[in-house]
């Protein structure tokens, strides 16, 4: 097929023992864990948000500290990767028909951008879909890690702890999100889920290095240029 101009190449994610995983699309579920005062309750549904695959970072890279912004917040997060797709899928088949494996992630985000959305009402888009904001580490299948219910969960900034806590915390596990979300849209092979993370990290500048692990999955590296 002939277009107007060529098209744009597929996003894809190293992944152990496989051929590279196509990225489709990335879900990402907000306020998923309690915060540290136990302030935060689960609500009647998760919360989620959407970037482009675009917006994927390989690992080992150099991010772009982005314009127009002071305040560049990492949130580390464990990623769920799918193989299989579609509408109302059941609870008790997510983790043995639909997950192809898991990975390290970052939700990077504007928190100057986030909190004027917030007070205003307006949408994250600005805030948490910008270029080079979603960093992931290759993909474990599902067949190496097993289904991951539980772990440490952690970011270091130049070696210090910025935030640490356990999967097992995520008040939307991981079926329940997987299920909601198909009776809001189609999901498909290829759609990431990024599904929350535990506390405020804080901001990085120029020069930072990040390290996120995930309950024993390959570490997610990446300097702030």
């Amino acid at each position: 097929m002939n277009y107007a101009f060529p098209p744009a190449p597929v996003v894809t994610l190293d992944a152990m023992s496989s051929n590279p995983f196509p990225v489709r699309r990335i879900f990402c579920i907000g306020r998923n864990y309690p915060a540290p005062d136990g302030g935060t309750a689960k609500g009647e549904e998760p919360i989620y948000f959407i970037k482009p695959a675009s917006a994927i970072l390989q690992n080992n890279s150099v991010l772009p500290y982005p314009p127009g912004t002071s305040a560049l917040y990492p949130e580390v997060e464990m990623v769920v990767a799918l193989h299989k797709g579609g509408r109302n899928i059941p609870k008790d088949r997510v983790d043995y028909d639909y997950v192809f494996g898991y990975a390290v992630g970052l939700d990077m985000t504007l928190r100057d951008a986030l909190d004027a959305a917030l007070e205003n009402g307006l949408p994250w888009e600005k805030a948490k879909a910008f270029d080079h904001s979603a960093p992931c580490s290759a993909i474990t299948p599902e067949f190496y890690s097993g289904n991951i219910a539980s772990g440490l969960i952690e970011l270091k900034v130049n070696g210090e702890v910025r935030q640490s806590g356990n999967v097992a915390d995520m008040l939307w596990k991981i079926p329940e999100t997987v299920h909601y979300l198909s009776t809001r849209v189609e999901l498909f092979p290829g759609d990431l889920i990024y599904t929350g993370t535990p506390v405020d990290a804080g901001p990085v500048v120029k020069g930072d290095v990040l390290e996120a692990t995930v309950a024993g999955l390959e570490p997610l590296i990446i300097t702030i240029g």
